[in-house]
């Protein structure tokens, strides 16, 4: 039994909620989402209390898989349609910088060349000073992977930690060849 499918998804913060067949729109102050369900599970909106209510329709082991994926895929939903989802990164190193020119992300960090990273319209990137990076949108998953392809065009290297991190993440900084005399 999925212990978290059974819990139902409180609609809040002016969010609105609506599924048509299989298809679930979700509306907020801060955007618009929609997602597909599976056919192994039902989901409906229950307006006494509120709520989205996600329902297995059988036993088998898909079903039971698929019933708290689509339950937490809601929620996220309507968290990100009112709140919001916001990634931090930094970036650490001498003369390693960022800037934003329209709709793209340039990146000095180290190579011969600036890199480019086009931002997609449904996010919100900004650049508090130079060497900071804010993501904002109301999508989680592609909040997320837009700020793991930035970081991944220079991932912090272990002996100086130099690169791009998430902000508050800890690099383990390694002891370089002169530490084994």
């Amino acid at each position: 039994m999925s212990r978290i499918g059974q819990k139902p998804v409180a609609i809040e913060g002016g969010a609105k909620v609506s599924v048509t067949d299989r298809l679930i729109n979700v509306e907020g102050p801060k955007g618009k989402l929609e997602y597909e369900h599976r056919p192994e599970v039902s989901v409906s909106v229950d307006t006494d209390t509120n709520s989205v209510v996600v329902k297995r329709n059988g036993n088998d082991r898909s079903s039971r898989e698929f019933h708290g994926l689509t339950r937490a895929l809601i929620a996220n939903m309507v968290e990100g349609v009112t709140k919001g989802y916001e990634k931090k990164l930094e970036i650490v190193g001498v003369g390693y910088i960022a800037a934003i020119q329209g709709d793209v992300l340039q990146l000095r960090v180290g190579y011969a060349n600036e890199l480019h990273q086009k931002i997609p319209k449904t996010l919100d990137v900004t650049c508090p000073d130079q060497t900071h990076i804010v993501v904002q949108g109301c999508d989680k998953q592609q909040v997320g992977q837009f700020a793991a392809e930035v970081r991944s065009l220079r991932k912090p290297e272990p002996y100086k930690g130099k690169g791009i991190r998430y902000q508050g993440e800890q690099v383990k900084i390694k002891p370089g060849k002169s530490a084994t005399k």
